[in-house]
Formats: C-alpha cells, sequence, structure tokens
C-alpha cells in the first residue's frame, strides 16, 4: 500500500555540517580570516540546508509517494483515524505514533490512506468501509430521467425552452448513444452524470438545473430565461418542487437496482454463515450495498 503526506525534505545529513566545521577549524588555524568571516560562511552553509530541507518543500508542497514496511499495514479509517504517519528528520525513517493518549496494549491503530470513496478504496485497497464518509454515487445524466415521473413528483411541469437551455450550459450530460469516439471511455464521469456524495450530498448544479427547468412562467421570464439566474433560491415553492424531483429521481435510481437493500443484508448475514464464499462477490454485495445506503441517506435528506 502507498501513502502520499507532506513532504518534509531529506533526512538529517551530517556531513555537510562535519564538512563545515572542519574547513572552519582550518580558516581560523590557518590564519586565512577572521573569526567573522568564518561564522559568517558557516552560517551561510546551515541557512540553506534549512532552506533546502524545511522551508521549499512546505512552500512548493511538495509530495512524497512511499511504500513503507510494517507501517503500510496499519488499516485505514475515513474519520477519527487514531494514528498518525510521520517522516523522522533526524532518525531517517516514519514513525506511526498515537493521537490519543492512552492507548491500550494490543489495541488497533488506524491510519487514513486519504479521503477515498469505496471505489478507490476497494480498486487500490481490495477493501470497501462502512458509511465512507468520502463516499460518491453518480446518478445517470439528467438528460437520462424521467421527466414525467419528475413533473408528476413536483406537481409542475416543464416548459418550453427549458431542456434547451440546459443543454447549452452542458448541465444536462453527454447522451450515452451519441458518445463521440475520442471520449474517454475510462474516466469515472465520462458522461456528465450527477455526482451525490456523502459529505456534501447532491451537487449544488443539478439543484440548480431543476430550479430552471421546473420554473413557472412567471420564475422563467424574472430570471431573463438564464440559467444562471437559479443558482440561488428563487422562492419557496420552487425550491420545494426542484428538491422534491431530485429526490424522485433519486429514489426511480434506487427503485431500478435488481436487490433491495435488505436483500444484500440477508445475502451477507447468509456469507458469514457459511465457509468458502469467495471474497470477491462478498466484496461486490458490500460495495452494491454502500452505494444504496449512501442513496438513501440522500433521499431522506430531501425531505
Amino acid at each position: 500500500r502507498a501513502f502520499s503526506g507532506a513532504y518534509s525534505g531529506s533526512a538529517f545529513n551530517p556531513i555537510p555540517y562535519a564538512t563545515v566545521a572542519a574547513l572552519v577549524a582550518i580558516y581560523l588555524g590557518l590564519g586565512i580570516g577572521t573569526v567573522e568571516q568564518a561564522a559568517n560562511g558557516a552560517a551561510l552553509v546551515v541557512c540553506g540546508s534549512i532552506l533546502k530541507d524545511f522551508v521549499l518543500p512546505k512552500l512548493l508542497k511538495v509530495q512524497k509517494y512511499v511504500i513503507c514496511p510494517l507501517i503500510d499495514m496499519a488499516n485505514h479509517v475515513g474519520v477519527g483515524a487514531s494514528g498518525n504517519v510521520a517522516f523522522e528528520y533526524f532518525s531517517d525513517g516514519f514513525s506511526l505514533s498515537s493521537l490519543e493518549p492512552g492507548v491500550s496494549q494490543g489495541s488497533e491503530m488506524f491510519i487514513q490512506y486519504g479521503p477515498r470513496n469505496n471505489d478507490q478504496l476497494l480498486q487500490y485497497y481490495g477493501f470497501v468501509e462502512e458509511n465512507n464518509a468520502h463516499d460518491v454515487y453518480i446518478l445517470p445524466p439528467i438528460r437520462e430521467w424521467d421527466i414525467g415521473a419528475l413533473e408528476e413528483a413536483c406537481g409542475r411541469k416543464v416548459g418550453p425552452g427549458r431542456l434547451e437551455k440546459l443543454d447549452r450550459a452542458g448541465l444536462l450530460g453527454r447522451a450515452t448513444t451519441n458518445l463521440e469516439s475520442t471520449s474517454n471511455v475510462d474516466a469515472a464521469n465520462d458522461i456528465g452524470g450527477v455526482v451525490l456524495t456523502r459529505a456534501t450530498g447532491i451537487d449544488p448544479a443539478v439543484i440548480q438545473a431543476l430550479r430552471a427547468l421546473i420554473s413557472s412562467e412567471d420564475e422563467w421570464e424574472e430570471a431573463g430565461e438564464a440559467i444562471g439566474n437559479f443558482a440561488t433560491e428563487v422562492s419557496l415553492e420552487n425550491e420545494r418542487a426542484a428538491r422534491m424531483a431530485v429526490r424522485k429521481a433519486m429514489e426511480l435510481e434506487l427503485d431500478g437496482k435488481p436487490t433491495t437493500m435488505q436483500e444484500d443484508e440477508n445475502l451477507l448475514n447468509v456469507f458469514g454463515a457459511k465457509s468458502g464464499t469467495d471474497v470477491e462477490e462478498i466484496l461486490a454485495v458490500k460495495f452494491r450495498l454502500e452505494k444504496k445506503k449512501l442513496l438513501q441517506e440522500a433521499i431522506g435528506n430531501m425531505r
């Protein structure tokens, strides 16, 4: 496992300092110059070393990626890590120390691999974190949403010109049936899907798009038929309708899954009760369950 962090430069190297001390002694012993001159030269070397090892790496925000035996065996937790990994300048090594006093012997110490969602944790580290604070879900782009169902849910109709304006503003995403051959098919969100995170909820740009999409004729005209003027709340009724539309889209997404959350939980219980179950199958069920939980939380937050 590789992890990254703030880099404080190279390790302490006593050779330059020993060399300076020897040169100062020779300089003074042979009477080449004064004590002040020798001190100025030594100070210049010391300051240059400090600048190289401490100041420049922090100013340039240098990061160093390492694979460190033993320390990289520490498990990850997204929030509330109990261990801290640091580079020790004088000992030229990495240390894992407790962030909390009174850690009992034999207890596990967790570190954080970074703010990683479950897609990254599963792909790069081979596990899924339950209730991951950094988890992400990508819904289909707005152009693929069931507009009729959204209209029924929010009690408003999509007026003329709204979808065209959103499309020109790039808020509808890309059509999956019309992707260019030059598109990056390996990108996580190549079609411009709607991003939902546990930390911040639905993408604010989506709420803006829905405000414009289900706006009344009066609201549309007052906004100058400009999508940018829907960046903030335009009315209580419009905001309520937009949130109901987003909620309905997420409900349809969750209902469209082949299995329910309860079925996934039951399946995990079955896996736990018998031996020989493929680890990859267990991880796949855990992964999809966590995504459904994220969707369910977001639906509840849209009430």
